[in-house]
């Protein structure tokens, strides 16, 4: 996916590192020259840039990106003109950062994709992560059940799924696997790239590393994440 990201606060920095990191190419745009240089060698373009001069829009492939972030922050005057901006010229999608219910209200009038509120959404999340101990990610469905990504246990690497009696022994559904794959980017560097193995099959192996997106209850998962930490620990 091609990503164009304005604004390189602590959390643009991090959203544009980790997007790369995953396989996409990824644009930034920031007006500090030293936020710049510290980013260019981790993404595909980078660009020193005043993203309220729509004139300096000529450096940045908006027409080609399936996906512009304005991640801009503290400065809520900047975040709504770069939206504006960018709107005009962007084909693909916008995420816009929100500080303020006044702003959520702005882009929602501008007909913004999505509205992102980094450090509520991650409080929320982390909340999430700290009440269930061990897993990476996970959200919840309905009442007691969970979407959750866990590593895999030590237990079933190199069996397959039929062979591991995944179902059986933890109670659990395996929705798909996300493993790493090394691949060359644009710019020739090589990298880890997540993918998504889509649906998995009796005859799927485990591999070390692998990450399993598992629907069940919360309990369930808790048991299966304290098995893996007693499994990890031998």
């Amino acid at each position: 996916m091609k990503i164009a990201i304005f604004g390189l606060g602590n959390f643009g920095m991090a959203l544009a590192v980790h997007l790369a990191n995953t396989g996409n190419d990824v644009v930034v745009a920031d007006r500090n020259p030293e936020k710049i240089d510290l980013i260019r060698d981790k993404v595909s373009h980078a660009v020193v840039m005043d993203s309220m001069n729509e004139n300096a829009y000529r450096a940045v492939p908006l027409k080609d990106t399936d996906l512009a972030i304005v991640a801009i922050s503290g400065d809520e005057g900047a975040a709504i003109m770069t939206t504006a901006i960018v709107k005009n010229y962007c084909r693909g999608k916008i995420f816009a950062r929100s500080s303020s219910k006044i702003q959520d209200r702005i882009f929602e009038a501008m007909g913004v994709d999505q509205i992102i509120h980094p450090e509520q959404e991650f409080a929320e999340q982390l909340t999430k992560k700290i009440n269930l101990r061990g897993s990476i990610e996970n959200f919840e469905i309905e009442g007691d059940y969970l979407v959750s990504e866990v590593e895999v246990n030590p237990d079933v690497v190199g069996k397959t799924l039929k062979e591991a009696e995944f179902r059986k022994n933890f109670h659990l559904n395996i929705i798909t696997i996300i493993r790493n794959r090394k691949y060359t980017n644009l710019i020739g560097r090589r990298a880890d790239k997540q993918e998504v193995m889509g649906m998995v099959k009796p005859e799927t192996k485990f591999l070390e590393g692998d990450v399993l997106v598992v629907f069940g209850k919360s309990s369930d998962i808790d048991k299966y994440l304290k098995k893996s930490k007693a499994d990890f620990a031998d």
